[in-house]
């Protein structure tokens, strides 16, 4: 579940190729790296579904992917969140474990990543929960005229740009946590490093993918996104109540191999 305050989760950047690490041991982040290294935090359904058929805010995760999910935010610079999935639940995650507060405020870090909010227009409510809670709040759009935000970043023509800008503006460490739309359009330009994904012993049907079929931009994807060397399974592990988490790192360069 992606974005509600009490229905998201996601994990910690690990050792690759190796089970779960209780302390949150990290992949390995290429050097060199020009823009925020993202990570897409998730659970799903069997089926791939984000929500039922009738949509709307869902919590399909438990307390284990709830865990990781707050481990994944303690990781992150910022989040960044849909106009949509906003909308849905009207607030973001919060980081509550107080192991991750803690770590975060020895690393003079804020408590909470930056809540970055991508819409092609304004019109959010302040009277939505999201806008008490204690964060730094950004908005990506080109609708310069909406107050409640901390600051307001004009988008560039492709997501490889606008990631340029967020890296200049310091952020590092990225979290998408949807919703479905905005992860086509940043898998169309090939922007995302990491898939974390927690599947949820559900089978929901209905057109809720957390790819949307019929997104204009799907029919896009980059060809080698679905080429099986593309992906490399980093970890798979059981969280409790019959739900896996599964984290793939992308693997750019390929060619010809």
């Amino acid at each position: 579940s992606p974005a509600g305050d009490d229905t998201c989760v996601a994990g910690n950047r690990r050792s690759p190729l190796t089970v779960h690490q209780p302390d949150g041991q990290e992949l390995d982040q290429p050097d060199g790296l020009s823009r925020p290294w993202v990570r897409l935090v998730l659970a799903i359904s069997l089926d791939g579904r984000l929500a039922p058929p009738g949509g709307g805010a869902a919590q399909l995760g438990g307390s284990g992917d709830r865990r990781v999910l707050e481990e994944s935010l303690a990781w992150a610079d910022a989040c960044l969140i849909g106009a949509g999935t906003l909308r849905a639940h009207r607030c973001t995650c919060l980081i509550r474990d107080a192991d991750l507060l803690a770590r975060r405020r020895l690393a003079d870090r804020s408590e909470q990543p930056i809540a970055i909010v991508v819409s092609r227009s304004s019109g959010f409510s302040f009277d939505w929960p999201f806008f008490q809670q204690p964060l730094e709040r950004w908005l990506l759009s080109s609708a310069t005229n909406q107050a409640g935000f901390d600051e307001v970043v004009e988008p560039a023509a492709t997501w490889p740009d606008t990631l340029n800008v967020m890296a200049r503006k310091g952020v590092e460490r990225l979290v998408l946590l949807g919703g479905a739309q905005l992860i086509a359009s940043l898998l169309q330009d090939d922007g995302i490093d990491e898939l974390q994904l927690t599947l949820t012993p559900r089978l929901l049907g209905g057109e809720t993918s957390w790819i949307p079929f019929k997104a204009p931009s799907v029919s896009n994807l980059p060809a080698e996104l679905s080429d099986s060397r593309s992906w490399a399974l980093a970890e798979a592990t059981p969280l409790g109540g019959d739900e896996l988490l599964l984290r793939y790192q992308r693997r750019r360069g390929l060619g010809n191999r």
